[in-house]
């Protein structure tokens, strides 16, 4: 089968080297017990690919330094081969996934991939495989930092990067669950997030990010998710005392004023994915699923690169 990996045949011992985006033909997976295969029907590019294809993640210690490592989180396809003792799914079935290993010879940007069950999710129903392929790492992710703040109906949350994939989800999810959206995005995409539901709304370039959502919610917000990972300098300036701050980037966050600070790992949910996917689904329409652009697998080198460029509103999907 054809996969894509990042190779980097000089690396050192701290991941530094050359690296190239090249697809490969490796052998056609083989799904162990309690796993199955997916063949591949589309499958999204995100910020942490490029980190991974660039090094940066094995530079950081986030997994070893390899020759080679396969790309690809998340997935959208038709279920190929079962494993042994699967019993919650059959071959033909649509489904959706995450392959959350970072070490991986082989990830969801390839015609194939092994996935165990508590990986993936039926699909969307009445939903396209492209646009179903950005709901799992983003979606996941917005929802288990929603969590992570612990905030009850009636508070305030500030969502940076709000325009994002991951914001964009987390400022939808965090109206669902009654909370009032403070967003933070460029300033052409205040209808955007005001969309997906933001009650308040501060363009990112402002010159105090602190004190003006503290003109919109006096006292601060009670809760801070921070997407775009400004860092916790900037957004804690925000957050009232004793309140609750969490960010997707491994950048340290003083827990200043008795603020309660983490960090959101994305894990792997088959339950909650399945939440989510029916929450997208087609009748629902509860999650807004956003495509900038597709590109046959033999040219994830473009997509990457268009990615690596910024400025992209929704996610870009390679479709094998």
């Amino acid at each position: 089968m054809r996969a894509l990996v990042s190779q980097s045949p000089r690396t050192s011992a701290s991941g530094e080297g050359t690296h190239t985006l090249a697809v490969v033909e490796l052998p056609l997976p083989v799904p162990g017990p309690g796993q199955v295969r997916v063949a591949v029907r589309a499958a999204a590019v995100n910020p942490v690919d490029l980190a991974t294809a660039n090094g940066v993640l094995a530079a950081g210690g986030l997994h070893p330094a390899r020759d080679s490592v396969g790309l690809g989180w998340d997935v959208a396809g038709r279920v190929d081969a079962l494993g042994a003792g699967v019993a919650a799914y059959s071959v033909g079935d649509e489904v959706i996934g995450l392959a959350d290993l970072l070490d991986a010879v082989s990830g969801t940007h390839a015609e194939y991939v092994v996935l165990d069950t508590h990986q993936i999710a039926p699909a969307p129903p009445g939903v396209d495989p492209v646009a179903a392929a950005t709901i799992p790492l983003n979606a996941l992710t917005a929802e288990q930092a929603l969590d992570n703040l612990a905030l009850t109906p009636g508070q305030s949350v500030l969502v940076t990067g709000a325009a994002g994939g991951v914001g964009g989800f987390a400022v939808e999810l965090a109206v669902r669950r009654g909370l009032r959206v403070a967003a933070v995005a460029a300033a052409a995409d205040e209808a955007l997030v005001r969309g997906f539901g933001a009650e308040w709304f501060v363009p990112r370039d402002v010159e105090r990010l602190g004190a003006a959502v503290r003109a919109l919610v006096p006292g601060g917000v009670d809760g801070a998710l921070d997407a775009a990972v400004l860092g916790g300098a900037e957004v804690l300036g925000a957050v009232r005392n004793q309140g609750a701050y969490t960010t997707l980037g491994p950048a340290s966050a003083i827990p200043l004023r008795g603020i309660r600070t983490s960090h959101t790992w994305i894990a792997a949910d088959g339950e909650r994915l399945a939440q989510l996917s029916q929450l997208a689904a087609a009748a629902t329409g509860g999650l807004t699923l956003r495509v900038a652009d597709t590109f046959a697998l033999s040219d994830a080198e473009a997509a990457y690169g268009r990615l690596a460029r910024g400025a992209v509103r929704g996610r870009l999907v390679l479709v094998p």
